[in-house]
């Protein structure tokens, strides 16, 4: 499924970091920083599909050579702790062609280098070969200072402060999620991704009606795995798929992501599935069909999606136990002048209730009590249940208590005579 990932971090000098050496290794290069004296030689590194570099229609020469750009970017920052680049790190989706993911990653390299006139140098990476294939990605490593004619000139301040520069980030991860949409769209896909958090996605579809979606949506980020977790979690997918067995994650952290994988995917096909039943119900309505009819012809329709040798007509089949028929009986005329639902509400009704039952089912077809007969009244039939726990409820307590005396009396003398036709038992 396509995801969304957009993140920007800077390269310090004091974390230890530069321009060049940060270029060398994501183009896969050999650079020599002239500052420090060091060579970053990166020209064994594998997996680089695509490097290109863009600048500013006025930008000098030397900016279209990648030794030379970083190299000049290093020099013109003179501060021990400056910032000396940024870096846009890009998920490209697996659904689209490589020509694709190179066009989009383009378009959103044009957009950096007109809106702040920075030096853009953009590595396309392949999916790591022990990791997972739909991993594309591209590195978009920028200037902090606007490159003119004359070199390297203002820092981009506007991405420094803390007033503009989340703004600003912000409406490039905009753009950055439709450019992969629209590219999604292109190629025949029905997946979209989206730039916004979880909340305001959340919001959005609450504030369109779509309660579904606002479901899916009420859960927490997924936990990041860290460098260590993800590779051990690499190895136990790979080493699962040569046994042929079902991955099982080996971390605490990498179980907690993939649980949290399952259930999206499981709730993504199930509104998929639910999408097609809702669709087919009205095609099948619209046709003259009846409501079983159609709901069975619906689920048909969403359960042959399903998994493995499961067999989409035992859905079928439960739901015309539920309905107590099958789609054929269903379709069958009934004769004219029968009501299947009295018939069997009598049912019901008479097994439940005996007499009582009878009693209501002639109510039910318009006749009175009386028309039953003497035998059915009230005084001539066998009291129910409700009737003779009403008698004893209404009766006063001392009646009641009376009542049991007299039990405990014809006890007692059931008693005397059961000893009576024992006779004796002493000098046995």
């Amino acid at each position: 499924m396509a995801s969304y990932h957009l993140s920007v971090k800077t390269i310090k000098r004091s974390a230890g970091r530069s321009a060049t050496a940060a270029a060398a290794y994501r183009v896969g290069e050999r650079i020599e920083c002239q500052r420090e004296g060091r060579v970053h030689d990166y020209t064994r590194k594998q997996g680089i599909e695509e490097t290109f570099i863009l600048a500013p229609k006025d930008a000098p020469d030397w900016a279209s050579d990648r030794s030379r750009l970083w190299n000049e970017a290093e020099a013109s920052e003179t501060r021990r702790n400056s910032v000396t680049a940024r870096e846009w790190e890009l998920a490209l989706p697996s659904e689209i062609s490589a020509g694709a993911r190179s066009q989009i990653t383009r378009d959103f390299a044009q957009e950096l280098v007109s809106r702040y006139g920075v030096a853009v140098d953009v590595a396309i990476h392949a999916p790591h070969r022990e990791g997972d294939q739909r991993n594309h990605h591209a590195h978009v490593l920028t200037s902090t200072r606007k490159l003119e004619a004359e070199g390297f000139t203002t820092k981009t301040r506007v991405l420094d402060s803390a007033k503009t520069g989340g703004v600003e980030i912000e409406q490039m991860r905009g753009l950055w999620a439709e450019l992969q949409n629209r590219a999604l769209e292109r190629a025949g896909e029905v997946e979209r991704v989206d730039h916004r958090s979880l909340e305001k996605q959340r919001d959005a579809a609450q504030e369109r009606g779509d309660k579904l979606s606002a479901e899916e949506l009420d859960r927490d980020p997924e936990l990041k795995l860290g460098p260590a977790a993800n590779s051990m979690e690499r190895r136990a997918k790979a080493m699962a798929e040569r046994q042929g067995r079902e991955y099982v994650p080996v971390t605490e952290r990498g179980a907690v992501v993939h649980a949290a994988r399952q259930a999206r995917v499981a709730f993504r096909e199930m509104r998929e599935r639910l999408d097609i039943a809702r669709e087919t119900y009205g095609i099948e309505r619209e046709a003259g069909q009846g409501r079983v009819s159609a709901g069975l012809a619906a689920l048909r329709a969403a359960t042959s999606k399903e998994r493995g040798e499961r067999n989409p007509e035992d859905f079928r089949e439960r739901l015309a136990g539920v309905v107590g028929r099958s789609r054929d009986q269903d379709d069958t005329p009934k004769p004219e002048g029968r009501n299947y639902a009295r018939e069997r509400l009598k049912e019901i009704m008479e097994k439940d209730a005996g007499r009582d039952g009878q009693a209501a089912v002639h109510k039910l077809d318009g006749h009175s009590e009386y028309d039953l007969g003497e035998e059915t009244s009230r005084e001539a039939r066998k009291p129910s249940v409700n009737e003779r726990l009403k008698d004893v409820l209404n009766k006063p307590r001392e009646k009641l208590e009376i009542e049991d005396e007299r039990e405990q009396e014809k006890d007692q003398e059931v008693e005397k005579d059961r000893d009576i036709d024992r006779g004796p038992t002493h000098g046995l």
